[in-house]
């Protein structure tokens, strides 16, 4: 258990990190190409949830993300023994907990990964973590046998 909590410290404290180094070398709403046609890099801020939903909101992603920290804590405990659900609850963790960090402590979710060749959302590392956290537990459950007839 000891190794999933010091991944999702490792986990926010990147997100953080790169968080930091957007806000300090790029200012806002500029982008800077890192593969041409594919991936920029850009400043955002976002006070809203994913695609900028529930923009404004701030009391209710609040609520939202305590009660999901401490739902997803519970699930920890008690799928515990199991991998994936651990690699993928502990990802959602540290995601949830790096945007959350973000919206406490400046009141908006700095984005900054654009990807070039697609009309897609622009996300930041947390998401990442949220979205792979999601494909774990999905392996996870599609390997499960307690859900077979």
């Amino acid at each position: 258990m000891w190794i999933y909590l010091i991944l999702m410290v490792a986990l926010v404290i990147i997100d953080q990190v790169i968080k930091a180094a957007i806000v300090s070398h790029i200012a806002l709403g500029a982008s800077t190409s890192i593969v041409t046609g594919l991936l920029s890099l850009t400043n955002l801020h976002n006070n809203g949830a994913a695609w900028s939903i529930l923009e404004g909101k701030m009391w209710f992603l609040y609520l939202i993300s305590v009660i999901a920290l401490i739902v997803m804590g519970y699930l920890l405990w008690r799928l515990r023994g199991k991998w994936l659900y651990e690699v993928g609850i502990s990802l959602m963790i540290a995601g949830t907990l790096g945007n959350f960090i973000d919206r406490l402590r400046i009141g908006y979710v700095v984005d900054m990964f654009q990807l070039d060749f697609i009309n897609f959302t622009i996300f930041n590392f947390a998401d990442s973590c949220l979205t792979v956290g999601v494909i774990f537990i999905l392996i996870g459950v599609l390997r499960d046998d307690s859900f077979e007839k």
